[in-house]
């Protein structure tokens, strides 16, 4: 039995069904049925019908049957190093225990807020004697070579 395929919907057509559409330049279309005839004439594409085997196949609707699904790898997660830091340090440092890696940070927090505090008891040093050498009442900008302001004579 010679079955042939609709040219809208991929469907087979069996003998003594499906009507036969030919153009004027002699091309000859199978299609299954009326339904499918008013589709192909309003030219709509059949891969936007859900229905159509287009549609089917573009979407990869009913291939689970087929073939089964592939599996996905499993992720391992590795450690490296990272810039500053050799893996073996990195290794080290969360082997040491909590209690101590907290009394490190807090030695650390506190060597920087000292250094902090010393950076700022010296500019608050240099500022002082600039105040003091500049005498009178000069601005910001007068002090970093501006001319001096003109004061208005008319009231």
């Amino acid at each position: 039995m010679a079955t042939e395929i609709c040219n809208f919907s991929g469907f087979k057509i069996y003998p003594g069904h499906g009507k036969t559409y030919i153009k004027a330049d002699s091309r000859s279309y199978r299609l299954i049925n009326g339904k499918c005839e008013s589709l192909f004439l309003q030219r709509i594409k059949p891969s936007k019908l859900d229905w159509t085997i287009v549609f089917r196949r573009l979407h990869k609707k009913g291939q689970a049957e087929e073939a089964s699904k592939k599996r996905s790898r499993r992720t391992v997660k590795a450690q490296r190093a990272v810039v500053g830091a050799t893996l073996d340090a990195i290794k080290a440092k969360k082997a040491q225990k909590p209690e101590l890696r907290a009394s490190l940070r807090a030695a650390a927090a506190a060597k920087s807020k000292e250094a902090k505090k010393v950076a700022q008891e010296k500019k608050k040093a240099e500022l002082s004697q600039v105040k003091a050498a500049q005498k009178g009442n000069i601005s910001k900008q007068q002090s970093k070579g501006a001319g001096k302001k003109i004061q208005a004579t008319s009231r």
